[in-house]
């Protein structure tokens, strides 16, 4: 371990200083820690975009594909000895089978989903717990105990608000100033 008393001037420097000293190392740190964040995350998002921009490019020539396999697999069954118009359609039958299946199963599992019930409540158990929250209020000083500290003490508001008759009209601006 090194010995604090080895750097240069650090016996010349006041508590005050020293913590000075860390408080702008540890904003340093901080903005540093931010500046990496920030690079990792342009990082990641560079990544993300790209990748995007790859599996969209896999869906158009996907897409494209679909057309060109439908003729391929119409043709391959005239070739069997079908007539060309009971292959396409029978190629289109079968995609519109498959439509049919894919939407029947897209249904089955859209009624199976359900409003967030956790996050639901946890969100309502929050708004009761807030809405029976108060603010802190800050202590009130009355007038009629700033009139007893102030004649206690003998000062000269107290002893003129006494005899004026008005003391706790005084009194009470001097509570409402200090609020």
């Amino acid at each position: 371990m090194s010995d604090p008393g080895n750097y240069a001037g650090s016996t010349d420097r006041s508590i005050g200083q020293l913590v000075a000293s860390a408080t702008a190392e540890m904003s340093a740190l901080v903005h540093d820690e931010i500046a990496l964040a920030k690079a990792e995350v342009r990082q990641d998002v560079k990544r993300g975009v790209i990748g995007s921009i790859a599996f969209v490019a896999a869906g158009v020539f996907a897409l494209f594909s679909i057309p060109v396999l439908s003729f391929a697999a119409a043709y391959g069954i005239h070739n069997l000895g079908l007539g060309l118009a009971w292959s396409f359609l029978i190629v289109g039958g079968a995609f519109i089978a498959l439509g049919g299946l894919l939407a029947f199963l897209g249904i089955r599992k859209f009624k199976k989903v359900k409003p967030p019930e956790k996050s639901i409540a946890s969100a309502k158990q929050t708004a009761a717990v807030l809405q029976k929250a108060k603010p802190h209020p800050r202590p009130s000083i009355e007038a009629a105990a700033i009139i007893e500290r102030s004649a206690v003490s003998g000062s000269s508001l107290a002893k003129k608000g006494v005899e004026g008759g008005s003391g706790q009209d005084k009194a009470g601006s001097v509570a409402r100033s200090s609020t």
